[in-house]
C-alpha cells in the first residue's frame, strides 16, 4: 500500500485531506480524467469544489506526484508517478493500458540518447490505436 503522506512530504507538499483522497482515488482506479476524479472523491467529501480538484491536481503534477497522460481527442488522464511504463491508449475508448518497457525498448532509447547528446531523465511513451476490446465491437 503506498504512504501518501510519505509520498507527498518528500514532494514538498502537505498531506491535506484533498490530496490524500484524490491519491488513494487515483491509486485505487488507475488513469483517470479529473471528472472522474472529482466524481469519486464527492462521494467522501461532498463539500469539494471541482475547482479544489483541478488545483491540487495541477500541483501534484508540477511536483511529480501525479503524471498526466495525455488523450488524442479526448481530457487527460492522470495516474501516480512510478517508474517508467508505456502506455496503450485507445483512441476509440479512452482506455490506457500500462505496459513495462523492454529491454530492446530500453536500448532503443539509450541509443538515440547518445546519438542526439541528449540527456534523458524521464520517459512516457504514449501509443495510440484500438484496443481489443473495441476492434471485436467494431467488426460485430
Amino acid at each position: 500500500m503506498t504512504d501518501y503522506a510519505q509520498l507527498l512530504k518528500e514532494s514538498s507538499l502537505k498531506a491535506t485531506f484533498q490530496r490524500m483522497n484524490i491519491l488513494g482515488v487515483v491509486d485505487k482506479n488507475g488513469h483517470m480524467s479529473v471528472e472522474d476524479i472529482y466524481e469519486e472523491v464527492i462521494k467522501v467529501h461532498p463539500s469539494l469544489s471541482l475547482a479544489t480538484i483541478y488545483k491540487n491536481i495541477i500541483l501534484m503534477k508540477e511536483k511529480g506526484v501525479l503524471v498526466e497522460v495525455p488523450i488524442v481527442g479526448k481530457k487527460p488522464k492522470y495516474e501516480l508517478s512510478k517508474v517508467d511504463h508505456i502506455h496503450l491508449i485507445c483512441t476509440e475508448c479512452g482506455d490506457v493500458e500500462d505496459k513495462m518497457c523492454l529491454d530492446i525498448t530500453d536500448k532503443i532509447f539509450h541509443q538515440l540518447s547518445q546519438q542526439e547528446h541528449f540527456r534523458l531523465n524521464k520517459r512516457q511513451v504514449n501509443l495510440y490505436g484500438v484496443c481489443k476490446v473495441c476492434q471485436i465491437q467494431k467488426a460485430s
